[in-house]
């Protein structure tokens, strides 16, 4: 057992609270290098020549999707947890809530993808529709007939719709059940009311999740090719979102294990138990990864077989057989060791690398789409494309572009982390399951 002996004796009447001097200088850096990085950016997509804004619509493109799949593992966590009324997870659920508030903070960064200038070099099928002479529909159905038969999903009043559900409807989710959750923390009668409310607005907003991540992966990932389509494109990116978002609640909860908090709530076992959850879905993102691939090779049709060619030309070629045997063969051989799941400092060891796996996971996804789109066929048109010069595979110089969107949306992630870790008590110390949590044993 972790905690065999733990009474409500060991629990803080007034729960656990993370000292603001502790964070106060990351967090004023995190503020700082996110807004400098923001104010750049919005230059950079905007105001600059094509040659800088069309490459860095990528970078933020993958930055912003990155770092927004883990705000939705936290949204997702926090909703299994209640669904299945969790018990040993009670110690660390305040720390998924957390995470899955910074959701409605991230979707802002998502903004300038909302705007037709910095489309224009993102999604080609959005062009096409802008340019249309008559009805849309007449127009597609003679110049782009594939494009046509997707028009009832792939239209702009749809489109935008679309993103703005996925952006309200599950900020408007995680926010009210942390808010139910927090607001236990100060009840003198807290009872299992807001418990079973939790649980029930869990069960259908699971719904709002899934079309959430599923449309995310969609809109702004999908649409980079509009020829392109995988019916497990979904589920693939729920797959790294639910990984990787574990892996960020591993290095949390170390890290203010370390710091002297969660003290009698949270230790060996429940480490343990996020280990079995890190190993399981990487061997779950690494099936769906592997059926994917499988069905788009076995079926060969051209429409699909484009995005794996792309990525296997050049370099990309081998960046992907590095995501075969990084993402799955060395986590996977390494997460079977149980005195490994139980060291919270190993298991952040891992928790790092496996987050690290998920960046190139996302670049690969994103950034080859680059050099095919903003070079070759555009080049003719004469129109914001001109001058980019013939980029086909890659893009000289481009990479430092991604560095700086990533290294931006870092920053704003990690201050609204903390911002959130330290509004309130670190655990639910007045959760009538506090001590089954604290006392699990596996």
């Amino acid at each position: 057992m972790a905690h065999p002996h733990v009474t409500s004796a060991d629990i803080a009447i007034h729960g656990d609270h993370l000292e603001a001097s502790k964070v106060r200088k990351v967090k004023s850096m995190a503020l700082g290098v996110a807004a400098i990085g923001t104010l750049v950016s919005v230059y950079g997509l905007f105001f600059a020549p094509p040659r800088f804004s069309g490459p860095y619509a990528y970078s933020w493109l993958f930055a912003f999707c990155f770092y927004l799949t883990l705000s939705l593992g936290g949204c997702f966590w926090t909703l299994l947890h209640n669904v299945t009324n969790s018990g040993w997870g009670t110690s660390v659920r305040r720390t998924f809530e957390n995470l899955g508030s910074t959701y409605p903070w991230m979707c802002l960064f998502g903004l300038p993808l909302l705007c037709p200038h910095v489309q224009q070099y993102l999604y080609e099928w959005m062009n096409i529709h802008r340019e249309a002479v008559g009805p849309v529909k007449d127009y597609l159905n003679h110049e782009a007939s594939l494009l046509y038969h997707k028009y009832w999903f792939m239209n702009l009043p749809f489109w935008y719709g679309r993103v703005i559900f996925w952006g309200v409807g599950l900020s408007v989710v995680i926010l009210g059940l942390r808010k139910l959750s927090t607001d236990q923390d100060t009840d003198p009668n807290p009872g299992t009311a807001r418990l079973f409310k939790a649980r029930y607005h869990s069960t259908y907003t699971l719904i709002i999740f899934a079309l959430t991540v599923t449309f995310i992966g969609f809109d702004f990932l999908l649409g980079l090719d509009y020829k392109w389509f995988s019916t497990m494109w979904g589920v693939y990116l729920f797959a790294g979102a639910a990984l990787n978002s574990m892996a960020v609640i591993i290095l949390v909860c170390a890290w203010l294990k370390s710091q002297g908090h969660l003290k009698h709530v949270t230790g060996p076992e429940h480490f343990h138990l996020m280990g079995k959850l890190l190993l399981t879905f990487t061997i779950f993102w690494a099936y769906i990864a592997f059926s994917q691939y499988f069905l788009i090779w076995y079926a060969n049709q051209t429409e699909e077989t484009s995005y794996f060619l792309i990525r296997n030309t050049g370099e990309w070629n081998r960046a992907m057989i590095a995501l075969v045997f990084g993402h799955f063969v060395i986590p996977f051989v390494i997460l079977l060791q149980a005195w490994l799941k139980k060291n919270p400092k190993a298991l952040a060891i891992v928790a790092v690398y496996t987050l690290c796996m998920h960046a190139l996971d996302h670049y690969l996804i994103t950034i080859p789409e680059r050099g095919i789109s903003l070079g070759g066929e555009h080049m003719s048109k004469g129109d914001a494309f001109a001058g980019l010069g013939p980029l086909q595979v890659s893009i000289p110089g481009a990479f430092w572009g991604d560095i700086f969107a990533f290294v931006t949306l870092g920053a704003a992630f990690l201050y609204f982390l903390l911002r959130a870790l330290g509004q309130h008590s670190l655990y639910p110390n007045r959760d009538p399951r506090i001590l089954e949590s604290a006392n699990v044993s596996n």
